[in-house]
């Protein structure tokens, strides 16, 4: 062996990490991370040449403050000439991500995989070679699974999280003189027994609708136990408990089935609080992580071994924790992703079961792409997925498609009259009424909700409201002023007090408030069926007294919503009962066949993997669910001013940025700019933004976005 000591990682103190220590330590967790897949050959094979380009002389003098190294194509050359591309595409993008894949003839140090490589097999990196007198590479077949263009693309970027995640945790592990210990959580067992307790006062059930709602927890109870890691729907009408009945199907599953972990999808930022709340009720706080964009950092070369950056590398989410509460932005955005810091979870996918709440609300843009990720998930990586919704979409020709030999179970046939027992409001349609009409209509109410389409739309029906009793709802109130009004209304409807609701589309999905009447703006029936399931929610009231009234408002539609709306008034104009299963499936096909196939991918993301070689960044860059991406503004009141004094004094940390999220607010690029140019704005160093000028920011309806007036359609 070379009398020289190759070093990885030096600290100021003069601790040191040779490279084979940490390749040998890298390689182990990594292999561990990907035996999830049957892919352990190859975490130990991309763990062991990930930084094998550090034996050069060049590297060593950057441990000591010289220029930066291409340290990433060494390993990636070494792996490709043994025939190992999906550790070649890993090591490659470790640290600044995945790169595209290119083609053979790309000059030599382009941006490309082909670029890295051809630099390297050229002779110009610096002699890294002393590798081969300490050890030999391993041995590793890729996986048959991932033969094909867009499995092998899906089959790298897992194996790419599970080095990510193994670099990162080794570098760690080092830099704070610590060994690493995965995260404490309880067992499976132990989360059963705890949802057991839980549910136990539930019985025996109390009126008519609490034995439905039982029935249904113990449905899903059995068929978590009974069957293994599949593609599940679960298709309970609005009040039925799916919530709970979901979690206890997934935890009844892992339980039998060893499986690792539970991830509940969600598609509106504003209830994820409200979910993991209720989860962290039944589990504890330990076993429950809600994950959102406020928790992540972006990993740059280098960064993982510097010790000031060590607390922010310890903020990256890495999704070890038994349940996980999440955006589908998030989700999705991942799958698709090609940075370190976006992609270093995504192992803890397998062996998981996936719970898609609200599974009606996959954009229909992207829904291809998303519906083949998740089929990727159940095929290949040992996951279960759960389409659950009281509104089941049309998705079934296309998981066909994509993974013919996996049935679609239903969690919990209902027959039509155990479904025509939950119904509980009668519909009416009003026509066009003008935001003045509209408040008149709502202020002759003492307890009405009214929904509609635009943040706009929300604050001009609220402002003509009088009285007392009037409460406005919308995405740019945060989190904890959200939940106080919403904690208020449900006083007063309890008490029987004035309770007029103007809200966005927020209020729809999963908020447990029950209003004698609802008021729907037109838009998809999925929506207005959401809306409806705020009406009579206990079912306390006979049907025929609780009426949910669609009507058009004065503004057009947004076109954000066109499609769906448009086969929203087929099935008002051609079904009788706009909330029977047949109307709600002729709903979802009619809205998959208006714009066709192509629709459904329509930034051609799958076409793009099939014909190029890798395209990782191009489509990282291509997949966005929220095509106008949204910066979090967090507001220094209540509790809040607190913690952005901690954010100031440089504190990161998970925990305070999941508590800051309480106290954020999601703002579109030209609402962000006119704050800016308002000087209403503060930017940290940590590349948070706080609002400076709180007077911007009322009790009533939340942040001001003048001048611009805050037309953003977007909610979530």
């Amino acid at each position: 062996m070379d009398t020289y000591a190759y070093l990885a990682h030096l600290t100021e103190d003069g601790r040191t990490q040779t490279i084979l220590e940490h390749l040998k330590g890298t390689a182990s967790l990594c292999s561990a991370f990907a035996a999830a897949f049957d892919a352990e050959a190859q975490g130990q094979l991309a763990g062991m040449a990930h930084d094998i380009g550090k034996y050069s002389a060049a590297f060593q003098r950057r441990l000591h403050g010289g220029p930066k190294v291409d340290h990433a194509s060494a390993g990636a050359f070494e792996c490709l000439k043994a025939q190992q591309l999906a550790a070649a595409f890993a090591i490659s993008g470790h640290h600044g991500g995945l790169p595209d894949g290119g083609s053979r003839g790309d000059a030599a140090g382009a941006g490309t995989f082909w670029g890295r490589i051809n630099r390297a097999s050229q002779g110009n990196l610096e002699g890294y070679h002393a590798w081969q007198s300490e050890f030999s590479l391993p041995h590793a077949n890729t996986p048959a699974f991932a033969g094909t263009r867009l499995e092998g693309m899906f089959f790298t970027r897992m194996l790419f999280s599970c080095l990510v995640d193994a670099d990162y945790t080794d570098t760690g592990a080092f830099m704070d003189n610590s060994p690493y210990l995965p995260a404490s959580s309880s067992s499976m067992e132990e989360l059963w027994r705890r949802l057991e307790t839980y549910v136990s006062g539930w019985f025996p059930p109390k009126g008519a609708l609490n034995m439905q709602r039982c029935a249904i927890l113990e449905q899903c109870m059995s068929a978590g136990a009974q069957y293994g890691p599949g593609l599940f729907t679960l298709t309970v009408p609005t009040g039925g408990g799916k919530t709970v009945a979901s979690l206890s199907f997934a935890l009844a599953q892992a339980k039998a089935r060893r499986m690792k972990r539970i991830v509940y999808v969600i598609p509106y930022t504003s209830i994820i609080e409200q979910t993991a709340q209720i989860f962290r009720e039944i589990l504890g706080d330990e076993n429950v992580l809600e994950f959102h964009s406020g928790v992540q950092f972006d990993q740059q070369e280098d960064d993982a071994s510097s010790p000031e950056t060590a607390p922010l590398t310890r903020s990256v989410e890495t999704w070890d924790v038994p349940v996980i509460v999440t955006t589908a932005v998030q989700f999705f955005e991942s799958l698709y992703a090609c940075r370190p810091s976006k992609c270093r979870k995504l192992h803890n996918l397998a062996q998981s079961v996936l719970i898609f709440d609200e599974a009606q609300m996959l954009p229909l843009p992207y829904l291809r792409p998303c519906v083949w990720a998740i089929a990727q998930l159940v095929r290949h990586y040992g996951a279960s997925a759960v389409l659950c919704t009281a509104t089941q979409p049309a998705l079934d020709p296309i998981f066909q498609e994509f993974a013919p030999e996996i049935p679609i179970r239903e969690i919990c046939p209902m027959a039509e009259a155990h479904w025509e027992s939950f119904r509980r409001v009668s519909f009416q349609q009003a026509g066009t009424l003008s935001w003045m009409d509209l408040a008149a209509c709502l202020q002759q109410q003492e307890q009405v909700l009214c929904v509609v389409n635009t943040r706009r739309a929300a604050r001009e029906v609220f402002h003509q409201l009088s009285g007392s009793g009037n409460f406005h709802l919308s995405t740019l109130m945060y989190p904890a002023h959200r939940r106080r009004i919403l904690d208020e209304i449900r006083r007063r409807l309890r008490d029987g007090l004035p309770c007029r609701v103007v809200s966005t589309s927020l209020i729809e999905a999963g908020v447990d408030v029950d209003f004698p009447a609802v008021y729907r703006e037109l838009s998809g029936l999925d929506s207005i069926l959401q809306a409806a399931g705020r009406c009579n929610r206990e079912g306390k009231r006979p049907p025929e007294d609780s009426i949910v009234t669609i009507f058009q408002g004065e503004d057009p539609p947004p076109r954000l919503f066109e499609t769906s709306i448009g086969a929203g008034k087929i099935v008002l104009d051609h079904c009788q009962d706009v909330s029977s299963r047949a109307a709600i499936h002729t709903y979802f096909s009619t809205l998959l066949d208006l714009k066709g196939a192509e629709a459904q991918d329509a930034h051609h993301i799958l076409p793009l993997m099939e014909s190029e070689f890798f395209p990782f960044r191009t489509v990282a860059e291509r997949f966005h669910l929220i095509e106008s991406p949204t910066t979090t503004v967090y507001l220094p009141l209540e509790e809040g001013a607190g913690l952005v004094e901690l954010l100031r004094s440089g504190q990161y940390s998970r925990t305070l940025y999941r508590r800051l999220g309480q106290y954020g607010v999601s703002v579109y690029p030209q609402h962000l700019a006119a704050l800016e140019q308002a000087g209403a704005l503060e930017h940290l160093e940590d590349g948070s933004v706080v609002l400076r000028d709180i007077g911007l920011y009322t009790q009533t309806t939340g942040l001001t976005l003048e001048p611009s007036g805050g037309n953003a359609l977007f909610i979530g």
